[in-house]
């Protein structure tokens, strides 16, 4: 699919963690640090979403989530972008245990300039397959492309969002 417009040629990604740092205290004030890192890895964040509460997915005994999604500009190839991110989340001492884990960072690549990427491609997959499922996501990226539209199905990030299951919580935090 084509983007059009202010979604051209962006990225999108999705933050999240639910556990304290030792260097940057809350998940905010580590995801604040997270935005810098990307910043000082060569990528020019044009928009931010708001912050984001939300109930782990699947629900789980494990503090709840700080989420938001950025866009940014700065990388051409969607495999070298998902190593910087995976090198950032190394950077703040996130280590991948089993899914779904409390971590202290977590960077996902949902949307790279609309490209769509099968699993068989190898990584990254795009969309993040599991992206229009989570109101963790959809929520923040409304709020940054509201006319952005999921690059496979064409649906609009509202229709998705009128999809959530009502058990999935997700609130904007004051800022």
């Amino acid at each position: 699919m084509i983007q059009h417009g202010k979604t051209a040629g962006l990225s999108y990604i999705g933050l999240g963690a639910n556990l304290q740092h030792p260097q940057y205290g809350s998940p905010r004030q580590t995801l604040s640090a997270v935005i810098g890192a990307l910043k000082a890895a060569g990528l020019e964040i044009v928009s931010r979403s708001s912050w984001y509460e939300s109930a782990p997915v699947p629900l789980a005994d494990q503090p709840w989530y700080v989420n938001a999604v950025v866009a940014v500009r700065g990388e051409d190839d969607a495999a070298a972008l998902l190593a910087k991110l995976h090198r950032v989340e190394a950077e703040f001492g996130r280590v991948r245990t089993v899914a779904n884990a409390p971590r202290v960072v977590d960077l996902d690549l949902l949307d790279h300039r609309g490209e769509c990427r099968p699993e068989a491609a190898g990584p990254p997959v795009l969309p993040h397959p599991r992206m229009g499922e989570r109101g963790f996501v959809l929520l923040p990226l409304q709020e940054i492309a509201p006319d952005w539209r999921h690059p496979v199905s064409g649906r609009t990030v509202v229709e998705l969002i009128a999809e959530l299951p009502t058990d999935q919580v997700t609130r904007r935090m004051t800022e």
